[in-house]
């Protein structure tokens, strides 16, 4: 709706609950209540067009149009037009605004004037995007092409920033649609597309008086499965925008949304609409921690089509502005914000060099009442206050610090009480990003403290009957199991260990403090050496090690040893270790969060 005094399109009551939930500063509404000249230049050069609109039971749909630049434009003053393939059989925004109860025998649209349609024009290879709101003019649809021609007035339009928004490049393909489901309860495909998107469309309205579709992109597996028992419930998190919240405006007066969910290289798309509920502060990080704000979708309606879309996508490189993926409270043993001791916290007592990138760092605990850890658990440190900058829009310098909570999880490389007073830990850091960075370059006199918010995980060896433990390591992923150490028998364990040889000073030093260690340890050495480490991997020979200069490989480790192994690695050598040992029982822990 537009100011008649001042011209602009104002904010409605859901938008500015949102800005004095999120105390934002007051602004004005930067959309325009016509198509602008820039953004109908970008129409023309976008080669995707989300496309959201509302069915006769008010429940928003979205989908996802185009394929190559030039389909779209504008055709007069603030009147867009396009011609395109679509899928004209299971697309729920087809059906709504051209489908067979919406065309009349001549292919004239038969909806009155005035449907609204919300749009989102896209370029994933250049990452630009632009937004528009208007009402239905005209449309048709060939049913036999499976083209769909619509003209639509625009009564708002905004150009959009480009972060969240992953790369593809996108081209051109027939629909050859086949429905696999149109249950709210997913199917195990569906699921399975989720885990691993890393884009989605979103669509909302506010009552019957505006629209908005946008997207939403993060780190592949970003939108969460929280249930699937019936109607499946999907949460994700918001990141740090705009401070338009145009969307989560119309989701506090309506809420509702319609989501696409494309699968860029197969041509599959998950088309769901539900109810939604917006949580804010406490509410986000208790189901999704390290979330200050977050979206629950309840599906009402879904289809699941195959080879549905119009286009297929190569993937490109990632937003620097994604975060790590945000788990569910539900799917790791995680501290959440309501669960931290606000009367702990952690000092910087003692700092040791182990490699230029890894190194050892001891911690004095304090606390009003005693707490406790057990040999495997990480302890939870935030350094919020040491950090953060406050909000900023974009930050190209430093990308990842615009969702940074600054809170990280670290394993507990010492025994508790061993060698060091009760209140006292100690953890194996790898050099990382910012809290590491700022770690490193910390004295130990400085006098660090931190919040501790409390030590979690579940990552412990079992041992019984004398049973042989093999255990799979990569890189500073031997430090769980330099935590129970002492209540292992060292000669029942066989240690594969990958690691760089630039870091094979931590080699050195993990055998100087458990002498016994070797002789149950392959070391599998990897990488070039440009700086002279080869004199080192060869002292290692004396050790009792067995030391292997490359890769590990699937026949390095036999099956046969044990029917539980335990693995802690980064994410690949981790996936190529679950894929050797898949007929066994893997006890593995991913640090991912």
């Amino acid at each position: 709706m537009t100011s008649i005094v001042t011209g602009t399109v104002p904010w409605h009551d859901g938008e500015e609950r949102m800005h004095r939930l999120m105390r934002v500063p007051s602004m004005d509404n930067p959309a325009v209540p016509f198509l602008s000249a820039n953004g109908g230049y970008f129409l023309t050069k976008a080669p995707l067009l989300a496309v959201g609109t509302v069915d006769s039971q008010g429940r928003p749909w979205t989908s996802l149009w185009g394929g190559k630049a030039g389909f779209a434009g504008p055709v007069a003053e603030s009147i867009i037009g396009l011609k395109t393939l679509v899928d004209s059989t299971y697309d729920p925004v087809v059906k709504v605004l051209l489908g067979s109860q919406a065309i009349d025998e001549a292919g004239a649209s038969r909806q009155s004037p005035g449907n609204m349609i919300s749009g989102l024009a896209i370029d994933l290879e250049y990452r630009r995007r632009w937004k528009l709101f208007g009402r239905m003019v005209a449309g048709s649809l060939d049913e036999e092409l499976g083209q769909a021609q619509l003209a639509v007035h625009i009564e708002e339009s905004l150009g959009n920033c480009p972060k969240y928004m992953n790369k593809k490049h996108v081209v051109p393909v027939r629909p050859a649609p086949t429905l696999i489901s149109d249950s709210p309860q997913l199917p195990a495909a569906a699921i399975e597309l989720l885990t691993r998107t890393d884009t989605i469309f979103v669509s909302s309205r506010h009552g019957t008086s505006d629209m908005d579709t946008n997207i939403r992109g993060g780190p592949p597996g970003f939108v969460r499965v929280e249930s699937n028992n019936g109607n499946a419930v999907l949460v994700y998190p918001e990141y740090s925008g705009n401070r338009l919240y145009q969307t989560l405006g119309n989701l506090q007066t309506t809420p509702l949304a319609g989501y696409v969910v494309p699968d860029f290289e197969t041509g599959k798309v998950l088309y769901v609409t539900g109810r939604t509920e917006v949580l804010v502060g406490q509410d986000a990080a208790a189901i999704l921690p390290r979330s200050k704000l977050a979206v629950r979708v309840t599906v009402t309606a879904a289809f699941f089509v195959e080879r549905g879309l119009a286009f297929r996508g190569n993937p490109g490189e990632p937003s620097p502005y994604n975060p790590a993926v945000r788990y569910l409270s539900t799917e790791k043993n995680i501290l959440t914000e309501a669960e931290k001791d606000t009367d702990m916290s952690a000092t910087l007592i003692k700092k040791e060099t182990i490699t230029p990138n890894i190194h050892r760092f001891r911690f004095r605990y304090n606390s009003s009442k005693p707490i406790s850890w057990t040999p495997g658990q990480y302890a939870t440190l935030s350094f919020q206050d040491e950090l953060d900058m406050g909000y900023s829009h974009m930050r190209d310098d430093d990308p990842a610090s615009l969702n940074d909570d600054y809170i990280r999880t670290f394993t507990v490389s010492s025994y508790p009480g061993r060698d060091l007073p009760s209140n006292e830990f100690e953890m194996m850091i790898r050099r990382h990003g910012s809290v590491t960075n700022h770690l490193f370059r910390t004295n130990e006199r400085a006098g660090l403290e931190v919040p501790l918010k409390g030590f979690g995980g579940s990552f412990q060896i079992s041992t019984h009957n004398g049973s042989i433990v093999p255990f799979v390591a990569g890189g500073i992923g031997i430090t769980p199991l330099l935590a129970q150490l002492p209540d292992l028998n060292v000669a029942r364990l066989r240690l594969f260990w990958s690691i760089s040889i630039v870091d094979i000073g931590l080699v050195e030093d993990t055998f100087q403090r458990w002498p016994d260690l070797p002789g149950s340890t392959t070391i599998f050495v990897t990488s070039l050496d440009p700086d002279g480490h080869q004199i080192k991997v060869n002292t290692l020979h004396l050790s009792g090690a067995r030391v292997v200069r490359r890769r590990m490989h699937a026949g390095d480790l036999d099956p046969l040893l044990s029917e539980t192994w335990y693995l802690c690695a980064g994410r690949a050598l981790k996936q190529t270790v679950l894929e050797w040992l898949k007929v066994k029982q893997v006890v593995y822990e991913d640090f991912n969060y």
